[in-house]
């Protein structure tokens, strides 16, 4: 007979664990997830602010989640973030889809990327400790656990799930840490093929979400050798097909680039900035970004365009990035694991901080969202093999800062003009901040004091075209229209093609009384930038003017197509299908338009008459 086999409670480190392993992983999990849910609560109602305006508002390619040609061919403008990388653009009509244009969908999606990102972080860092030559005195579920806290809590990361359209990094570096994670499953599967195969498609994916996706495959081929085959050669031999795929990825990633011509011209040697001047700003940014990883105060929403000049101080910054260049290089051939590490710091920094320029964003916060992991595992094991469950309690001793810190620089997102302002009083010399929180105040109603901002961009830079446009509608709100038509005029003067500047003017001639002036202006705009839905329904109302109501008609439903949650659009085409005693169709407008704004007056009013009017008939 079989002898009797008791069960025990498992036994680590000469501690008794209450709990198996796999429980240990749900319960670290669960924790992981409500840590990171409680923190960001307080982001769901954040507005969309900066980038998340051309990429999100006006990005007519994110409306309809097919045909999926079109979702997957964003707008390729200067300064849309989405240009360039498909997968991001569908994800922001999955948030579309979810909320249209109330910033709760984006948010939440966010949020969720972030807490995924966290959980396969948990998941490279357990499976790697649990390897037998690696493992330590306890249960590897601790110190993944540290990791995938720190990681989801550190205010960092806020410049990568707050701010709506930076899931660009959040996103790639989930989709990067899912590609390792799948190759490290493969080494202890009997389905090898299975996950061999879902690390290429993770892969491809995160070369469709952005450029800093190709250190991916380097750092699958770097693990390899680290940690299971020895070295290069040993892995490329026993898994050659598997990186040939693996590799081959980049494939698209150079397409998307080179189709996109350095995203509107920002990016790149031929930007109008050169790489050593680029370079020198990337020794201050990068230990900068390891300064706030040690320390994240302060944190700055928009660093500006400004470059680094050469000093004693960036000679010094230098000197310690050198080392730190050097000490990873010797890590990797003497110290593999530790190596690894700083190997992912770098490589995943290196598109966008080395000597290819982004004129735009020399420094970005969001950039540091997954180098920053490796630094929280290089931390955070080294407690753990030094001073075992005691360094991973003192590591800890840091959550209540990070997460009220984390709780702190959310509620900041939530108002435009205070983190405007904060941004401004950092970096006082970036003029983007000036004219971003005038446009913060114009939407805030403070018209005045957006004015004198504004004035002062165009003491700095007189041809600065859209800040004309901005002045003038600052001015137009505040009934001073001379001046308004006046700044308008000044910006065709220097961009003749300026759809905004056009359809600016033609509403000023509509008020005014011109409507053929403002058909003229309306149609110039739309003739350079045919998906313009306010033009179209402004268009609309001045054809509507003129009796012209077929066209006005087909103008409204235009507009619709490009915006069918604008209320007032539906009102307005309800009016024009009533003049043509179209009643069921123009009821049907105005119950649209009280279902997305309950308060319209107008739209209750309208839709009395049309059937008062249908009765009638």
């Amino acid at each position: 007979m079989a002898a009797h086999k008791s069960i025990a409670p498992e036994r680590a480190g000469g501690r008794w664990l209450p709990f198996g392993p796999r429980a240990r992983v749900w319960a670290a999990a669960l924790l992981v997830v409500l840590a990171g849910g409680l923190v960001y609560s307080n982001s769901l109602s954040g507005p969309f602010i900066f980038d998340d305006v051309k990429a999100i508002v006006e990005n007519p390619t994110i409306r309809h989640l097919w045909p999926i040609g079109r979702v997957l061919s964003p707008p390729r403008e200067s300064g849309v973030t989405a240009s360039g990388r498909p997968l991001l653009n569908l994800s922001l009509a999955v948030s579309y889809a979810l909320s249209r244009t109330a910033v709760w969908g984006y948010h939440v999606l966010n949020l969720a990327i972030h807490l995924a990102a966290a959980l396969l972080l948990f998941g490279v860092v357990r499976r790697t400790l649990d390897e037998p030559e690696p493992r330590g005195r306890f249960g590897a579920e601790a110190p993944a656990f540290v990791v995938a806290v720190l990681f989801v809590l550190h205010p960092l990361q806020t410049a990568s799930v707050t701010y709506v359209v930076q899931r660009a990094e959040s996103l790639m570096s989930a989709l990067l840490l899912l590609t390792l994670y799948c190759f490290i499953r493969a080494m202890s599967s009997r389905r090898r093929d299975l996950w061999l195969g879902a690390a290429v498609i993770a892969c491809l994916l995160g070369m469709a979400t952005k450029e800093s996706m190709a250190a991916a495959p380097l750092l699958v081929l770097l693990y390899d050798r680290t940690f299971h085959a020895g070295t290069f050669r040993a892995a490329l031999r026993a898994r050659w097909r598997f990186y040939v795929a693996l590799f081959a990825t980049w494939g698209l990633l150079a397409y998307l680039v080179l189709s996109n011509a350095g995203r509107g011209g920002t990016v790149g040697f031929g930007a109008g900035v050169s790489p050593w001047s680029y370079a020198l700003t990337q020794i201050f940014a990068v230990t900068h970004y390891l300064r706030l990883a040690l320390w994240p105060a302060p944190l700055v929403f928009d660093y500006g365009t400004g470059l680094v000049q050469p000093s004693l101080a960036l000679a010094a910054r230098a000197l310690v990035l050198l080392l730190l260049v050097a000490t990873t290089v010797l890590a990797v051939r003497r110290w593999p694991r530790a190596g690894f590490l700083g190997a992912c710091f770098f490589a995943v920094l290196a598109p966008s901080s080395s000597v290819v320029p982004v004129v735009t964003e020399p420094m970005a916060e969001h950039r540091m969202y997954l180098p920053l992991a490796a630094l929280i595992v290089l931390a955070t094991t080294s407690a753990w093999r030094r001073f075992g469950l005691s360094g991973l309690a003192l590591l800890l001793a840091v959550v209540p800062f990070y997460a009220s810190a984390t709780y702190e620089r959310n509620d900041l997102y939530r108002h435009p003009i205070a983190l405007w302002q904060e941004t401004m009083d950092e970096r006082p010399d970036n003029w983007r901040a000036d004219e971003n929180l005038a446009d913060a105040l114009v939407a805030g109603g403070q018209y005045g004091r957006a004015v004198a901002l504004y004035e002062k961009a165009l003491r700095r830079d007189p041809a600065a075209v859209t800040v004309h446009s901005r002045l003038g509608f600052a001015l137009y709100s505040l009934g001073r229209v001379d001046e308004a038509s006046a700044e308008f005029h000044k910006e065709l003067e220097f961009a003749p093609r300026n759809a905004v500047a056009l359809y600016n003017l033609g509403n000023i001639a509509l008020q005014r009384g011109g409507v053929d002036e403002a058909i003229a202006y309306y149609q110039r705009a739309l003739s350079i930038k045919p998906e313009y839905g306010d033009a179209l329904a402004n268009l609309g109302s001045a054809y509507y003017a003129k009796d012209r109501i077929q066209e006005a008609v087909q103008s409204y439903r235009q507009a619709l197509a490009l915006d069918p949650d604008a209320a007032f659009f539906h009102t307005n085409l309800g009016n024009a299908l009533t003049r043509l005693d179209r009643f069921d169709e123009a009821i049907q407008e105005y119950q649209t338009a009280l279902a997305l704004d309950p308060s319209s007056a107008e739209a209750a009013q309208s839709l009395s008459g049309a059937r008062a009017h249908k009765r009638a008939h």
